[in-house]
């Protein structure tokens, strides 16, 4: 049996299906002999004249307006040094993937085999024609600062190295809004800053730029201050020599009345004691990854007043470089900007200052436990989730360009800008983020019904390590303990129960009381002794009544039984809610418009028209509950009365009046075609006086079972669209079963979607 560690989840990860993590794929019709003789010769022939006309053209002709390089030589990566340009691709290539998912920028990554600045920036410079910007990546210093500044000054495309400028602009957006809390003002601030690499001395220029002063700016590199005294002084640090104290000088004693730390070094270089002399309300940017130079609660103890960020998504203020480069690009890239320039980094800094200060959407509130984020100590600079993003940070930086002089386009519509850099998203990826960064807030106890299986215990491993819940294992002892030992995985303590074989007197008294209680729930249903006590040593039953008694908050089954036989234990014992008349299933379809929300998917297979409706009513608070707005569509093969007498058809139209009666408010219509719903320019000219005129529709609900499982599971595997579900909805307590062959990532994104409904009882 091959043995997959818990370090080779992330080598699965790189190598399942497609090795790596971007592909290219066509944006034009390719489909026939005219196509193809468009696209390539003859018809190429003719953009190509026209560039050679007009150079500019090729901005209109061809991707280079939307494509961006990702260029190392593999000198600095991440934690890992100097490991060499192949070893580096994989970084590269998510640096794509984050271009792509947050800003809608296409790249290609290439991996440069020289540590030769010349044959570097040689490389570079003739690739120019093909891409519309060069983001320059772990590459060392000081050879990165001389790379950049050649690059800069010989390309007409704009050239940032996100290591050096990234934690930058963020933190000097953080910068800026904690000292307006506290109430200092950035030129008077004694800054003291550990670390004297690319990205510190980055930093300092960007907290320079916004008004610091370099006489109150006091830099540490691993030898200590940078003082004018010293002779070993490289690269961009003799920029930061201060001679206003001694050379000998220590981190602690500089720390003396400080008002600023910013750590860019390495973990535990500070500790409590250090910041006691700090100034009042000390800002401190512990920023070294994984480990920053304090800990964020040893700090906080040491000095409760403080203003804390630091690098990790586990603590308030989190200084993210994907909050500037994604954004900084598309913004450079859309005014056809010939650099990025100290005014457009300037624009990207207090854009992202000024958006912490705005009220904060419900989606990213529900994201962190309806946290209720406001500007404040804990809250200085906006969330990764923050849909504002690219519709805040792209303008400021394309309208910096364009005021600077360095932009080739011109946007007037700033409006329509806008709404265009948000279509550009959609959200198709966004709502796994918000769903599992809200099960972490509050992680709840989840029982698995079926741990013995290895797809399962990967996940256990996945959903253990992000804390997004608090796992418990279902299933024959010794062979879970073995798949566990064998396959390599680390799922820590975490316990495991064999109904069929209780390990000690507490559970011979739990299998008890659960066979007992089992019995008097059913007895009156043709169920007798004797099978409640064969059923409930089935994990299906066992783990239902875990939910019933609270000794678990939510139950997870199905991947190793047909749908019916572990969707019946929890019906039978825990129950739909009072007010519930029909169970439901919901099925998710991550597409590049948003979330689409199909049902009913797996449970009901006749239903009258005041069903369909109950279900719908439902759904609608289901897609409330991510802060959504549902904009629904009741689905057949009739339009509004096309066919008149047709079964469907006057299922879904009678259903339609019910909801319309009952809820005259909601965005919701039928009897209406698919295509319909999902094409708001169709359904505005055949259908103006449809309340989803001017609406594209997220859920669909469908007229049975047959149509509704036979329409997901085909757009699912058709377009290849990420999927969660189904979710099972009207239980009194959340309970949701698996189908044969779910993936790791969707069990996973049901635990966070069972951990949700659980905060909510």
């Amino acid at each position: 049996m091959k043995k997959i560690s818990a370090r080779e989840a992330a080598l699965e990860y790189h190598a399942k299906g497609k090795p790596g993590k971007i592909e290219v794929i066509p944006t034009k019709e390719y489909s026939n002999q005219r196509d193809l003789s468009l696209a390539y010769s003859p018809g190429v022939a003719e953009p190509c004249l026209e560039i050679q006309k007009n150079p500019e053209d090729v901005y209109k002709y061809t991707a280079k307006g939307n494509l961006v390089a990702v260029i190392s030589n593999g000198t600095a990566v991440l934690g890992l040094g100097d490991i060499g340009a192949a070893a580096g691709k994989p970084v590269m290539e998510g640096k794509g993937l984050l271009f792509k998912i947050y800003a809608d920028i296409d790249c290609f990554d290439l991996e440069l085999d020289t540590k030769n600045v010349d044959e570097f920036v040689r490389t570079v410079k003739i690739l120019e024609p093909t891409f519309g910007g060069v983001n320059l990546e772990d590459i060392s210093a000081p050879e990165c600062f001389e790379i950049e500044e050649r690059l800069k000054k010989e390309l007409n495309i704009p050239v940032m190295h996100d290591d050096q400028h990234g934690t930058a602009i963020i933190s000097g957006a953080a910068l800026l809004n904690a000292l307006e809390i506290v109430g200092k003002d950035i030129s008077e601030a004694r800054i003291v800053v550990s670390g004297a690499g690319a990205s510190a001395i980055s930093c300092t220029n960007i907290y320079v730029s916004l008004g610091a002063k370099k006489s109150n700016i006091f830099m540490y590199d691993s030898k200590g201050l940078i003082h004018p005294d010293r002779t070993n002084l490289n690269g961009k640090k003799p920029d930061y020599v201060n001679g206003t104290v001694p050379a000998d000088t220590s981190l602690e004693q500089i720390l003396d009345g400080a008002d600023v730390f910013i750590g860019l070094s390495r973990g535990g270089v500070l500790n409590g004691d250090m910041i006691q002399k700090m100034a009042a309300d000390p800002v401190i940017f512990a920023m070294a990854n994984p480990t920053p130079e304090i800990d964020y609660e040893i700090a906080k103890a040491a000095r409760p007043d403080c203003i804390m960020a630091t690098g990790r998504s586990d603590y308030p203020n989190q200084v993210n470089n994907v909050l500037g480069f994604p954004f900084i690009f598309r913004g450079a890239l859309d005014v056809r900007a010939s650099e990025i320039n100290e005014e457009m980094k300037l624009g990207a800094v207090r854009a992202l200052a000024e958006l912490a200060k705005k009220p904060v959407p419900d989606i990213v509130n529900l994201a962190y436990g309806n946290a209720d984020l406001k500007f404040g100590k804990d809250y200085i600079i906006p969330k990764p989730v923050d849909p504002r993003l690219i519709s805040t940070v792209a303008p400021a930086v394309a309208e910096a360009a364009m005021e600077s002089g360095v932009a080739k386009g011109k946007i007037s519509d700033w409006d329509a800008y806008a709404a265009e850099l948000e279509r550009r998203l959609g959200g198709d990826n966004s709502l796994s983020k918000i769903i599992e960064t809200k099960a972490k807030q509050a992680p709840k106890r989840v029982v698995f019904a079926d741990a013995e299986k290895i797809t399962v215990l990967k996940a256990v491993q996945q959903v253990a390590e992000e804390k997004i819940a608090h796992p418990i294992l279902l299933g024959n002892r010794e062979k879970v303990a073995g798949m566990i030992e064998d396959y390599g995985l680390t799922i820590g303590d975490i316990p495991i129960i064999d109904p069929k074989n209780p390990q000690n007197e507490q559970e011979k008294i739990t299998l008890a009381g659960y066979t007992n209680d089992l019995y008097e729930m059913r007895r009156r249903k043709g169920m007798t002794a004797a099978d409640a006590a064969d059923l409930i040593t089935t994990g299906s039953y066992f783990a239902a009544m875990m939910v019933e008694k609270g000794h678990a908050d939510a139950m997870i089954g199905g991947l190793t039984q047909k749908y019916p036989t572990t969707v019946r234990p929890a019906l039978q014992i825990i129950g739909s809610r009072e007010e519930v008349s029909k169970v439901a299933s919901v099925h998710i379809l991550m597409t590049k418009s948003g979330p689409l929300f199909l049902a009913d998917t797996t449970i009901n297979h006749h239903l009258t028209p005041t069903d369909i409706a109950d279900i719908a009513e439902l759904v609608y608070d289901q897609v409330k509950m991510f802060n959504i707005e549902p904009k629904m569509a009741l689905v057949t093969y009739s339009n509004f009365g096309s066919v008149p007498t047709g079964e469907s058809a006057v299922l879904m139209r009678r259903a339609t009046e019910i909801i319309h009666d009952r809820h005259p408010n909601w965005i919701a219509d039928g009897e209406m075609q698919a295509h319909f719903a999902l094409n708001t320019e169709k359904l505005q000219e055949f259908y103006p006086f449809s309340k989803l005129a001017g609406h594209r529709a997220n859920v669909l609900i469908f007229p049975n079972l047959s149509s509704a499982n036979l329409a997901y599971n085909l757009l699912n595997e058709a377009a290849e669209t990420d999927l969660i579900g189904p979710i099972l909805l009207g239980m009194k307590k959340p309970v949701h079963i698996l189908q044969l062959g779910s993936t790791v990532r969707q069990i996973v994104d049901m635990v966070g979607i069972a951990v949700i409904h659980a905060q909510e009882i």
